[in-house]
């Protein structure tokens, strides 16, 4: 394995494990901060490896190319959440400095551990329940009221692994796979259907030293269980709801031993019997998230330059919005599979934008970048980030 350039000065080495789009936008950030970064690339053509010299391919779940690839950095993060335990803890016996540690990490990786411990901490939640059996789906669903959502406790994201459910039957085939190896080995994760206004999400950076930082919470539009865009700071969210999100964000960076960037994401309702705004928790993500992509333009300091900061203890950067508002629309695959003449047209339409294409090839649905555009007239915004998103998609043709 060829060893990562280090820059001249001292300057350490970060390693991150996942050579996608997260990995891919630390680039710009790690330059400008004289910090070097390494890679481990699924493939030679993966996000990360276009742009990151340090590039070695290999397998997340290879105990040995991990251990290889870690013992060249200083310190070791992830691009996503799917390294197995042993492997996690093959690196910690190594002596190998990981953020997010594996106990960090173990309650974004399986939902029925974060759904534990966030009631442990008096975080609000759906309410929830374990379920290994017909029985069990039939006496939680006849509890809270049908329908209700069923989810795979590891595994699951961007709307995999969840379904909504009105009987047992619907999830035969889930049950029948409780206690074999994978992600339903330890039962599925029932949850009451919510009745939500709005989908939130905070984002906060933690250190290992403990200083930490929130940025505004953000609204989150889904379509088909996909994030399609984002509205930062979120509109008309009541002051005081937006500091229980935050003080809730914090508390849980902290009592769960999070070290890095991590989201929270949530859904805002009402009380029932005042009607006030207040929030319950939906998911945890242990990186840099799809719901902080505004930040890299619309705030002083971008998750991805925060969360460099945060794993090597460095002093962390002020969060606060440089605009009223920022929109970021996400770019999902369409009718162009070549991408560069919508780009040049879009980016001639609207000078503001600022668009985050990720090195993919185009297919349907798939996620290929971001556009964020920032300023204080909202409608305008949202209109200008969904006309560029739409028309790299060839949804529009003018």
């Amino acid at each position: 394995m060829t060893s990562p350039q280090r820059a001249p000065g001292g300057f350490p080495v970060v390693g991150i494990i996942g050579g996608g789009q997260l990995a891919r936008m630390c680039a710009g950030p790690a330059a400008e901060l004289s910090i070097s970064l390494s890679v481990l690339a699924e493939a030679p053509d993966a996000a990360a490896a276009q742009v990151i010299p340090s590039a070695p391919v290999g397998d997340h779940a290879d105990r040995e190319a991990v251990l290889a690839f870690a013992r060249e950095c200083d310190v070791v993060t992830f691009d996503h959440e799917h390294v197995p335990a042993d492997v996690l803890e093959a690196l910690v016996e190594d002596g190998v400095a990981l953020h997010p540690t594996p106990e960090a990490l173990r309650f974004a990786q399986d939902k029925l551990a974060m759904r534990e411990r966030l009631a442990e901490i008096g975080v609000a939640c759906p309410l929830w329940s374990r379920a290994t059996t017909a029985a069990d789906v039939q006496a939680f669903g006849d509890g809270v009221g049908w329908p209700v959502v069923a989810k795979t406790p590891r595994g699951g994201y961007d709307g995999k692994g969840v379904r909504v459910v009105s009987s047992p039957q619907e999830l035969a085939d889930w049950l029948a796979a409780v206690g074999q190896p994978g992600p339903l080995a330890d039962g599925v994760l029932l949850e009451e259907k919510v009745d939500f206004v709005r989908e939130l999400a905070v984002l906060i950076a933690r250190s290992p030293s403990d200083q930490a930082a929130a940025w505004p919470v953000v609204e989150t539009v889904q379509t088909d269980g996909v994030c399609t865009e984002v509205l930062a700071p979120a509109p008309g969210l009541d002051p005081e709801l937006a500091a229980v999100v935050t003080e809730a964000g914090l508390r849980i960076a902290r009592s769960l031993g999070v070290t890095g960037v991590f989201a929270v994401e949530l859904f805002e309702v009402r009380e029932p019997a005042t009607g006030r705004p207040a929030y319950v928790v939906n998911e945890l993500a242990m990186r840099p998230h799809n719901s902080g992509h505004w930040s890299m333009d619309g705030a002083v300091t971008g998750q991805f330059e925060q969360h460099l900061r945060a794993v090597l203890d460095l002093p962390l950067g002020d969060p606060t919005a440089r605009a009223p508002h920022t929109v970021m629309a996400n770019v999902l695959g369409g009718d162009y599979p070549e991408l560069y003449p919508a780009y040049r047209h879009i980016m001639a339409r609207d000078p503001a934008l600022k668009v985050h294409l990720y090195g993919k090839g185009v297919r349907p649905g798939r996620k290929l970048g971001h556009v964020n555009v920032s300023g204080a007239d909202l409608p305008s915004l949202r209109d200008r980030a969904g006309h560029a998103a739409d028309y790299l998609a060839g949804v529009v043709t003018e």
